[in-house]
């Protein structure tokens, strides 16, 4: 990870803005630049990932041009040899460095063509204005917002900005600013005609498309590792890797000191693909300790995505303080395409795709967005096969009644798809678990039991009053609430809402985010 700000007006001081920009110095401790590009100011905290050599350093400057990027390009090396036939040259093995030519050549059709997680800033010298962008799914994280003369920011995070601006916004994933509107170059859930093949064609294309996008992420100057909770997901990014790699990697688990479900499935998985693994373990005060740093960090109030950072902030600490591994491979943004737990209950293949589209539009705010705060924060990188951009767009096309679990088994393509040596048949075919039951049962009772001994019914009642949008509905929800006001005041709408399951359908009205509470959990928590 990097992190990357832009201010595009010309009173602001370096002083009061390099106070909101060091903010996120973890998220790139190796180096530090500031530079007045006349019109404002660029500023890039470095994590070096690829290209290690000083001249990797950003910004980067061409022809008047200066770009900021918080990204990994897949495939850059195919671009650069392209470009270096026009006669460009380059100072370095950055990935990053390949974006100001591509600029010249291409303009802003140039997001369209990029294979690439980012966010940037780009300030074109002979037009004199900036541009920023982002990937169509938003796993690199951008804000924006407005100073009080009314000149625009971008920054990494919201919290560069708290201060700095009165509302600040996510940058919408797949578009681009060009210095006056937002423009939407990629809608990554469109679909214009849904494939029907048949289900072993199906499943060769998402097993092969999903290894080549495992394959891209491994590509690093800087040592890797590996997430592994012993659930699905994570279980074939590291099953594959160990395969395209041919020799042991690292992988961490994590898990409560009582009841933790997943290190034991973990750890059969390690024994499988013979990883080098790791347990970290933690406890009731560990968790209870965490919780405001993990808010602060996060800048969200949202209840599932609170509790399921929270053993993944614990081990990306012990990762970034125990081992010298800069990129962490993770699994999510599976279960936005193949489905949940509750999307058991979607009446018809059209809701079960309306809903799809839905996570995937908003997946930044949640799933997404709790990945890279926790790993980011912790001076490492995240990479997200599943994300892959090619990768989802065929998952998105496929029909939607394929897709619906009509299996007697959710997920049961993706499944299919990985069936032979890749995993244990327990693994591949174990139900899902909800995170914050993988990490402990006792988790979340621990963090229910703290919130009641906060406040009193009546303080409960008279807190939720307090918040118009995304009211509290528990005490847990309204704990989580008061702690993100302290941090993040008045920014309530960065968030569109509680990542809840669909209220509309049947079996899916309940009370509490977590998938144990659903009529299907059944065996899943076990």
């Amino acid at each position: 990870m990097c992190s990357i700000m832009g201010y595009c007006g010309k009173s602001m001081p370096v002083t009061t803005f390099q106070k909101g920009f060091d903010k996120t110095i973890s998220r790139g401790p190796d180096d530090t630049r500031i530079i007045n590009t006349g019109n404002g100011l660029l500023g890039f905290h470095r994590l070096a990932i690829m290209g290690l050599q000083p001249e990797g350093m950003q910004p980067f400057f061409r022809d008047g041009n200066y770009l900021v990027c918080n990204g990994e390009i897949y495939g850059f090396r195919k671009w650069k040899k392209q470009l270096e036939e026009k006669g460009y040259q380059f100072q370095s093995e950055s990935d990053c460095e390949i974006l100001l030519p591509l600029y010249q050549e291409y303009g802003v059709e140039m997001f369209q063509k990029l294979d690439a997680e980012f966010a940037l800033i780009l300030y074109d010298g002979k037009q004199r204005k900036y541009l920023a962008a982002r990937d169509p799914i938003g796993i690199r994280p951008l804000f924006y917002g407005k100073d009080g003369d009314g000149a625009m920011l971008f920054a990494s995070e919201a919290k560069n900005l708290v201060g700095l601006c009165n509302k600040i916004t996510p940058f919408p994933p797949g578009y681009y600013y060009d210095g006056e509107q937002f423009v939407c170059y990629h809608d990554i859930t469109k679909v214009d005609s849904f494939c029907n093949d048949d289900l072993e064609t199906i499943c060769k294309n998402i097993r092969e498309k999903l290894i080549t996008g495992i394959e891209k992420r491994l590509d690093s100057d800087a040592p890797l590792g590996f997430l592994l909770s012993g659930g699905l997901d994570s279980s074939l990014v590291c099953s594959v890797a160990a395969k395209l790699l041919q020799k042991p990697i690292e992988t961490f688990a994590i898990g409560m000191d009582t009841d933790a479900i997943d290190l034991k499935y973990a750890k059969e998985v390690a024994d499988f693909i013979g990883s080098n693994h790791h347990e970290v373990i933690i406890t009731k005060e560990d968790v209870i300790n965490a919780l405001p740093e993990v808010i602060a960090l996060l800048g969200t109030y949202d209840i599932t995505t609170i509790r399921a950072s929270i053993g993944m902030y614990l081990v990306c600490k012990a990762i970034h303080e125990q081992t010298d591994i800069r990129v962490l491979l993770t699994g999510e943004i599976s279960d936005e395409l193949f489905g949940y737990k509750y999307t058991d209950f979607a009446p018809n293949p059209q809701e079960f795709q309306k809903e799809s589209e839905k996570r995937i539009r908003e997946i930044y705010c949640y799933d997404v967005l709790r990945a890279d705060r926790c790993i980011s924060v912790n001076s490492l990188e995240a990479r997200v096969p599943f994300g892959d951009l090619d990768f989802v767009q065929y998952v998105m096309s496929i029909d939607p009644q394929k897709k619906m679990n009509t299996y007697g088994k959710g997920k049961y393509l993706l499944r299919h798809a990985f069936e032979g040596d890749f995993l244990p048949n327990s693994i591949l075919m174990r139900e899902k678990a909800a995170f914050s039951d993988a990490v402990g049962h006792s988790m979340v009772d621990d963090l229910k039991a703290y919130a009641e001994e906060q406040y009193s019914d009546e303080c409960f009642e008279k807190g939720c009053k307090k918040y118009t949008y995304a009211t509290p509905f528990t005490k847990e929800s309204l704990l989580y609430r008061d702690l993100f006001e302290q941090y993040y005041p008045g920014q309530v709408e960065m968030i569109p809402g509680f990542w809840m399951p669909n209220k509309k359908w049947e079996g899916c009205d309940v009370a509490d985010p977590s998938a144990r509470v659903l009529s299907n959990y059944g065996d899943s928590g076990k």
